[in-house]
């Protein structure tokens, strides 16, 4: 106790940079964490949607602020903090370190310069799309023109013509393949089971994992992950809209086996538990951590089931469940390919609008042109837009950088095994986007 004391007063007494100087390395990195976790739990204070997660130290929790006290934010304080931090890690040396703690090092400086940014969002710092998403994800999505959609729009014409437009003949196509509603629960439920049987052939996790999930409405996310701690996840799914069948298995492997919830399971388990390293006992929704949990979690659905054999099991097990059709699956998983092919036409119309060349309705509209949304799903693309940002590229280019970074390591490979090794190493140890980028 004589001794906390003395060090509490030490830290009060001088700069942060000063105060983690004067300790070894491997107690630094500890105290870093430690105070990087309250520094994003104060932050929260003041942002309900800035903390996604937190299962640390309950006592570590500062209480909850008034509405009134939430508009006396602290910058220089909350700056100060975040610059001393990071001050502190530039000190330490990675000379004969472990690859482990090099990659927690790089992990913890890239999270305390994204808490930074967020520290100068929330002081009303303004930032144009991609300045914000380098400075929160460090990460920017590639530009595409108007003209490489086009090219994509004109294949889909060709895969599906008729009359009234392109928009309009693939939402009339898809709406053959929507899980009636009352057969929502029994199709996630066999999707679940299937991806959690091919996940646990090649991970191994914690024999008490489990999530429950929950059907609901009113969001603008369609599926949300929410990590309690101890390998327990709540998954959300919203149900406002109607579901496309193959939302099932994207739902079931992106938000739980092999993505999110194995994602939390495996850095509770691996850093938290075996390590303690308290920095994982929480997740900032708004900084690089996203662009690898979203990533991993989109490219998760292909490691689990690639393409021949997710058409496969749909025929065979999804289909009858939901009383679908399946005679013309393989034409749905031709248009959805192509489709797929626009993702980025949704940064696209993040970036404009977030850098003020369009208003509301252009993007809505260009989200109905480009990303051939219905008028209900762009309309809720849009709210998704203007609550959550530059976090779009989070999906579509964290997949990138994750294939991308896949496909490199198993060049000359054609080792199944070794492909999920490769992706395990990825969700279960600390790793940042510049990390995972390969060089050209």
């Amino acid at each position: 106790m004589k001794i906390f004391v003395a060090l509490l007063a030490l830290f009060t007494a001088l700069p942060a940079g000063e105060y983690f100087a004067q300790l070894p390395d491997g107690n630094n990195m500890n105290k870093i964490a430690e105070q990087y976790v309250k520094l994003v739990l104060e932050i929260g204070r003041y942002d309900d949607g800035y903390v996604d997660a937190y299962y640390g130290p309950e006592e570590w929790k500062p209480k909850e602020l008034t509405e009134n006290e939430k508009k006396n934010f602290p910058y220089n304080s909350l700056k100060n903090k975040a610059q001393g931090l990071i001050d502190a890690l530039d000190k330490i040396s990675t000379a004969a370190k472990p690859e482990l703690e090099t990659l927690r090092l790089s992990y913890l400086r890239d999270q305390l310069k994204s808490v930074r940014a967020y520290i100068e969002i929330l002081n009303g710092a303004k930032m144009t799309f991609d300045e914000e998403s380098k400075a929160l994800y460090d990460a920017v999505a590639p530009y595409h023109t108007d003209e490489y959609f086009e090219k994509i729009i004109n294949s889909l014409d060709s895969l599906l013509p008729g009359n009234g437009s392109i928009a309009e003949r693939i939402n009339t196509f898809r709406n053959g393949f929507i899980i009636p509603r009352d057969k929502i629960d029994t199709v996630f439920k066999a999707a679940i089971a299937e991806g959690r049987k091919r996940t646990l052939a090649h991970i191994k996790l914690p024999e008490n994992e489990n999530f429950t999930v929950e059907y609901v409405t009113g969001k603008s996310w369609g599926a949300y992950n929410w990590y309690k701690g101890n390998v327990f996840s709540l998954i959300q799914v919203n149900t406002e809209q109607a579901i496309y069948i193959d939302r099932a298995i994207d739902l079931a492997c992106h938000e739980g086996y092999p993505g999110h919830h194995v994602y939390n399971s495996l850095l509770e388990t691996e850093l938290v538990k075996k390590r303690g390293w308290v920095e994982f006992t929480v997740y900032p929704l708004f900084s690089p951590q996203s662009l690898i949990a979203e990533g991993s979690a989109n490219y998760g659905i292909e490691m689990a089931f690639p393409e021949k054999e997710r058409i496969e099991f749909e025929r065979k097990t999804l289909f009858p469940l939901a009383g679908l059709d399946s005679s013309k699956i393989e034409k749905y998983y031709a248009v959805l390919g192509l489709t797929g092919k626009l993702d980025y036409a949704t940064n696209e119309a993040a970036r404009l609008l977030l850098d003020g060349k369009i208003n509301k309705e252009e993007t809505i509209a260009r989200l109905k042109k480009y990303s051939l949304l219905s008028d209900e799903r762009a309309e809720r693309m849009f709210k998704f837009i203007n609550h959550y940002r530059s976090y779009v590229i989070n999906y579509n280019l964290g997949q990138d950088i994750v294939r991308n970074y896949i496909s490199d390591k198993m060049k000359n490979k054609k080792d199944n095994e070794e492909k999920w090794r490769v992706f395990t190493h990825i969700i279960s140890t600390p790793q940042t986007p510049l990390g995972l980028s390969v060089k050209p």
